[in-house]
């Protein structure tokens, strides 16, 4: 009934307790998730998670934030999306989130090796026809700006994608849906402080959006602030269904389904 389309179960908060993560997402009735690599050193434990499961599937990339890790070329990407049950690349996008605090003081001109690892994800994402999972964090302008020059305008022969973990403006989603991007919303938008967030939920159309989770972290209430898992999907879809004034049922069908219309070789 549900998909997770983001979450890390290879973190040592979640990976010791694979068992019972499952068995509490039989019962809340998720059926798939997509386990996301952050890490190259990180995706041989999350590509053998999705080949010892028929319903988790990976993803391969860097996330911006990573720093002193195995830089990849394209090739080195392209090498692992080919292997079976890798159906996108990413999670890559930039994150200039707390300049003074996380990055050292340094400038956004500082961080021109995140934009050209994003240039790298982007262009093995094209090569291979897998679509991208976009981490976007106080960077928004620019992330838009190099997907456009990257050729990802919506038009022509592209890779598409989704924009994970949403929490830009209504500008920023109607961008991405613009340039034939998908928009996934997690457990933030059911906080009390999230209702500019909602307002997003209830403009995105039904069809081009996900769920999940971004385990184990930001816990939909009523879990905010303890371990996330994929079983708490639900609770995403069920404030979208209030916030649209629709069933939880429809937002679980329409979900899932753009689930497998994104991740091609995913089953429904």
């Amino acid at each position: 009934m549900f998909t997770d389309s983001h979450c890390h179960l290879t973190f040592p908060e979640l990976s010791s307790q694979l068992g019972a993560i499952r068995q509490a997402m039989a019962q809340a009735q998720v059926d798939r998730a997509l386990c996301i690599c952050t890490t190259i050193e990180e995706f041989a434990d999350v590509h053998a998670l999705a080949t010892a499961h028929d319903n988790f599937w990976c993803s391969v990339g860097v996330h911006p934030d990573n720093e002193g890790v195995f830089e990849p070329t394209e090739q080195d990407l392209l090498a692992r999306a080919a292997l079976p049950r890798v159906v996108a690349i990413g999670e890559t996008g930039l994150d200039y989130y707390g300049m003074e605090d996380r990055k050292g003081g340094r400038s956004i001109a500082d961080l021109e090796w995140q934009r050209a690892r994003f240039r790298t994800h982007i262009r093995a994402a094209r090569a291979c026809a897998k679509p991208l999972v976009i981490h976007t964090r106080s960077a928004s302008d620019d992330t838009l700006a190099i997907l456009r020059e990257e050729g990802e305008d919506g038009a022509g022969n592209r890779a598409g994608g989704v924009f994970h973990c949403f929490t830009e403006s209504a500008q920023v989603a109607r961008a991405a849906l613009d340039a034939g991007y998908y928009i996934s919303f997690s457990g933030i938008i059911t906080f009390k402080s999230a209702q500019e967030l909602r307002d997003v939920v209830a403009f995105v159309p039904l069809d081009r959006m996900l769920i999940e989770t971004d385990s184990p972290y930001l816990a939909p209430v009523p879990y905010r602030g303890k371990t996330n898992s994929p079983a708490y999907v639900p609770f995403v879809a069920q404030q979208i269904a209030s916030t649209r004034g629709i069933s939880v049922e429809a937002v679980a069908e329409a979900t899932s389904r753009n689930f497998s219309d994104l991740f091609q070789g995913v089953q429904a």
